[in-house]
């Protein structure tokens, strides 16, 4: 059997995962906004939303209401 096909979501929480790791986004960074992520990324809003949602479930950012999403 095969690897299991992995969410959208889940792929660009990975990708942005990667990026904090490798430094291109380092602690303190502010995440790009939502609309903005959408047409970097090639993804809907629900997607980034959710995505977004699971980097703050593994600790790597956090949202500050009317501010914006940080790395941690």
């Amino acid at each position: 059997m095969g690897e299991l096909p992995r969410y959208e979501y889940v792929k660009l929480a990975d990708r942005i995962a990667a990026e904090i790791a490798s430094g291109k986004l380092p602690s303190g960074a502010a995440l790009p906004g939502e609309r903005a992520m959408t047409e970097l990324y090639g993804v809907s809003i629900g997607t980034v939303r959710r995505a977004v949602s699971e980097l703050r479930s593994r600790g790597l950012v956090a949202t500050l209401p009317a501010k914006g999403t940080f790395v941690l």
